[in-house]
């Protein structure tokens, strides 16, 4: 391991996490079972090993699907890598090797290895950074690389990887000065300088961070589309024409606008979360991890500064990002029109990146993030039976929206499947002198601090009810400081150690410092239901209320409802009140309580009343968790209600 000098925390890996909780070990064992099974046969039928096997057969041509599919084998390898460090399975392993074997033999006698410019446009490497995301494959194979060794100990991918960042480090800064149009590698490169203690990939991360917004690389290639690679994928289409602006990429005047891949300032002047949601977090993350390990203080502050921009204007209540469909990004404060994009792949990226802001700060609000985001806007883009996926997911639908099995542009799936495979890295940290319980999710773990050794087992009835225990136990009596993190969501907390009732007065982590020896800590944290409305900016929700309960954001379905949704008007003196139902959706808690809907006996055959001949009579409504939503028969869908305020 390297040296860690900026961080305030540091993760528990999740191959040393046990999780055996009521919500979420279902969830896992169904991603290994279904999903990974599932997005390997995704992975032939789209065509993505065979554009491996023709490369390594020396053929030309023939290349199918997106120009970026590479990394689609090697999200799928990075989660299937996670299954196998938890779980032996001679099966999966079996096809890991197989897929593994597919991209070694691709392989460059140089080391390069992206399957597009090989079939179709070999002397067209490094030309179009922009968009043809050669550098991002790279990052995603050096994702996978890493966690497959770290999973089983063989090279065999570590090895590729190696090969290919060496080259592209070679090329980089002397025969190319530029940046990745989408970010990726510079997280990577950080993962695989962390395991090899190879300083040339953290120079590599940095070179590529610190360049951005510095560069006039890609601006340079959108006004030469005759110089760069690309023509050949959709008849040109990736290569925008500045005599024609795009909003994306161009201003209203024909000028370069660098925003799409923040690219328009340094990181350090930046203001906003701005452009592609999915670069932002990748950038923000990989930002996030080079200042931990180079203790680089001068990028704290534009990073808290950039988090604080996109949690208090530019982000869902669910922990989604990025309304517009056009860019797949961000637009401007406020902006959060509920028929959202905030791609699934935006959820993950927006985890990674808050995960290492906890990292480099040991602070609460992070965590607090990743679990409305965990809950809500990333949980929602995977089905109850593994098998179909959001890419979007809006915060209303009139029926239209489902999730699909794959997709032409199949980036979300794989990105489910690693994160959920990799659940246990989000639960447990280590402090100078304690352990911080970021997630309450039932699980084990031995923890070494000050070498000291300390065993904690945590029982969580969450998200439905707030009730935890932590049971902790020492060989010997052991001095240490275990942080229990206070969510955002809870009002009341109340600690007790053996019984006994301890102060619990704080807005981020009670600490329980103590002697431990085989003890036992309960932790009650208070759920209600919660009327939230937005700020009076945000114009798609003025006038209308959203339900929140613990974690967990709330919707309303056609399917559980007798009128069409947008009829019900929730008034603040309605009582509401929640039922554990068994029999719905998995076993789920709902929201149940009176509304207003128009009555419709008067209407007839009128199109138009005046209102004084029209009123409203009282109908229930029912509201399910926004994660299981669209689970059912096709129906219309709302997060934000009507509502009399």
């Amino acid at each position: 391991m390297t040296d860690r000098s900026g961080a305030a925390a540091t993760p528990i890996d999740f191959a040393e996490v046990e999780i055996d909780d009521e919500f979420w070990s279902s969830r896992i064992e169904t991603n290994r079972n279904v999903t990974i099974e599932y997005q390997y046969d995704q992975l032939e039928e789209s065509g993505t090993l065979g554009n491996f096997r023709r490369v390594a057969d020396g053929k030309s041509g023939g290349f199918r699907g997106m120009w970026f599919q590479d990394s689609d084998a090697y999200k799928w390898i990075e989660g299937a890598s996670y299954v196998l460090a938890k779980r032996d399975d001679p099966a999966l392993k079996e096809k890991v090797d197989e897929v593994i074997g597919l991209v070694a033999s691709a392989q460059q006698a140089d080391g390069y290895l992206n399957t597009y410019f090989s079939l179709v446009e070999p002397d067209n490497r490094w030309t179009n950074l922009h968009m043809m995301h050669e550098l991002y494959c790279a990052g995603h194979l050096v994702e996978a690389a890493v966690a497959h060794y770290r999973a089983t100990g063989e090279r065999s991918l570590l090895d590729v990887a190696i090969d290919f960042a060496d080259y592209i480090d070679d090329v980089f800064g002397d025969e190319v000065d530029g940046v990745p149009g989408h970010e990726e590698i510079e997280l990577a490169l950080i993962r695989l300088y962390r395991v090899t203690g190879t300083d040339r990939y953290l120079d590599l991360a940095r070179y590529f961070l610190d360049r951005r917004g510095g560069d006039d690389r890609l601006e340079w290639e959108l006004t030469h589309p005759d110089e760069i690679g690309g023509y050949e994928y959709d008849d040109g289409a990736l290569i925008p024409d500045s005599e024609s602006p795009e909003g994306v990429f161009f201003d209203e005047n024909g000028a370069y606008d660098g925003r799409y891949a923040q690219a328009h300032r340094t990181l350090r002047d930046q203001k906003y979360v701005e452009g592609h949601s999915v670069r932002a977090m990748y950038l923000y993350a990989a930002a996030a991890e080079l200042a931990i390990e180079t203790d680089d203080s001068s990028l704290v502050e534009p990073l808290e500064r950039l988090w604080r921009n996109m949690t208090e204007k530019r982000m869902y209540i669910t922990g989604g990002i990025g309304p517009e469909h056009a860019h797949e990004g961000f637009t401007e404060d406020y902006d959060l029109r509920n028929d959202s994009y905030a791609e699934t792949c935006a959820a993950v990226g927006s985890i990674f990146w808050n995960q290492r802001m906890f990292e480099l700060t040991g602070e609460a609000k992070y965590p607090d993030l990743v679990e409305r985001t965990l809950y809500n806007g990333f949980l929602a883009g995977v089905s109850a039976d593994g098998a179909e996926f959001f890419y979007e997911n809006p915060l209303e639908s009139s029926g239209d929206h489902h999730r699909k099995g794959w997709f032409t542009c199949a980036c979300c799936p794989p990105n489910v499947a690693r994160l959920l495979a990799s659940l246990g890295n989000y639960l447990y940290a280590r402090g100078d002198d304690g352990v911080y319980v970021n997630q309450y999710i039932g699980s084990s773990v031995s923890v070494t601090v000050d070498g000291a050794e300390v065993e904690l087992t945590q029982r969580s009835s969450l998200p439905w009810d707030g009730e935890v225990e932590l049971g902790v136990t020492a060989p010997e009596p052991t001095e240490l400081s275990v942080y229990l993190r206070v969510p955002e969501w809870c009002e009341n907390v109340r600690v007790t150690v053996n019984g006994e009732s301890v102060d619990a007065e704080s807005d981020e982590y009670v600490e329980l410092r103590r002697e431990w020896d085989d003890d036992r800590v309960a932790l009650s944290l208070e759920q209600s239901v919660e009327r939230m409305v937005a700020h009076p900016e945000v114009e798609a929700d003025a006038g209308r209320v959203a339900l929140v309960r613990g974690p967990l954001v709330y919707c309303v379905e056609d399917a559980d409802n007798d009128r069409p949704v947008y009829q019900y008007l929730l008034r603040t003196d309605a009582d509401l009140e929640t039922d554990r139902r068994e029999d719905l959706l998995g076993g789920v808690v709902t929201i149940e309580g009176p509304a207003d809907v128009p009555t419709l006996s008067e209407w007839g055959d009128d199109l138009y009343l005046p209102v004084e001949r029209t009123d409203t009579e009282t109908a229930m409504l029912t509201a399910v968790p926004y994660y299981a939503w669209d689970n059912r028969d096709p129906g219309a869908m709302r997060v934000w209600l009507r509502t009399d305020r």
